[in-house]
């Protein structure tokens, strides 16, 4: 069974959707770390609920990006971490975890890539007004949101929709999509 680390930062709401996964016998692999570069984030509460270790740090208290992720390596390497999944990781994976990781790291984005990367992806979907959106499964490279297409599904968006609607939408998809596909890859 592999063993993955969820690199989150926020609320951790695919962070849970893989623990679920899991514990219903959808998803086999193991998560064997959670990293996380917010302190006080809700998903550190979720990881400790779950039994999941976490490495949390700030990353201003480091002297630059690769020395914060030589500390994360660290952790990576204590863990004995197979694969690297983003789940609402809300920073660029430097060239020293890509280096380490290489076709390893795997991240979801709420988008048909390579239209709207970056943040607010939803937003900018709903301001373009465009029918359809949906949620893209990546390898993660160098740049934003980049990476080769691992999988892609295809939402909806109706006439007058908001923003809020159209995320709700897209994290159902996420919560469900994300566990099915890491399956896929990595068994």
């Amino acid at each position: 069974m592999k063993n993955i680390a969820v690199f989150a930062s926020g609320n951790g709401s695919n962070f849970q959707a893989i623990v679920d996964a899991i514990e219903a016998g959808i998803l086999h692999v193991n998560v064997s770390l959670l990293v996380c570069d917010k302190p006080g984030a809700f998903v550190i509460e979720r990881a400790e609920k779950a039994g999941v270790p976490v490495y949390s740090f700030a990353p201003k208290e480091f002297s630059s990006k690769t020395a914060f992720e030589q500390a994360i390596h660290e952790q990576l390497e204590n863990y004995g971490v197979d694969y690297i999944v983003l789940a609402g990781y809300m920073r660029l994976i430097g060239p020293f975890l890509l280096e380490k990781y290489p076709g390893r790291i795997i991240n979801i984005h709420p988008s048909l890539l390579p239209a709207f990367p970056g943040k607010d992806a939803i937003g900018q979907a709903v301001s373009a007004g465009v029918k359809v959106t949906g949620v893209t499964i990546h390898f993660v490279d160098e740049g934003m949101d980049t990476g080769p297409i691992i999988a892609q599904r295809a939402i909806e968006i109706a006439d007058g929709e908001t923003e809020q609607e159209v995320a709700e939408k897209i994290h159902a998809v996420e919560h469900v999509f994300y566990p099915e596909t890491l399956e896929k890859l990595l068994n």
